[in-house]
């Protein structure tokens, strides 16, 4: 992609940048150097790459999944300002 001075100066105008004459062309010279780096990029064959999740080959180490807490919603009813059918009743706040 090649752009020139003044669609730098196009594109600082729609981003409301003020920018000089000489801070345009350094601007050039790096944005056309990103996009240099960006098609050449492109231009890597990655179809035998497989995708992958996590730049490291890293495995979470996962815990058995087991209660370490007893039941206590009868308990815990038990303190509610109202309740029926197990369920906790609460004021309606949206109409």
């Amino acid at each position: 992609m090649t752009l020139s001075v003044n669609d730098v100066k196009q594109i600082a105008e729609l981003a409301y940048i003020k920018v000089s004459e000489d801070e345009a062309k350094a601007t050039l010279v790096q944005l056309s150097d990103i996009f240099n780096l960006i098609e050449t990029m492109q231009t890597v064959d990655t179809s035998q790459i497989e995708p992958m999740s996590h730049a490291q080959d890293v495995v979470q180490r996962l815990r058995e999944d087991v209660v370490t807490e007893s039941d206590q919603r009868e308990l815990f009813q038990s303190v509610a300002p109202q309740i029926e059918e197990g369920l906790y009743l609460v004021p309606k706040v949206i109409e």
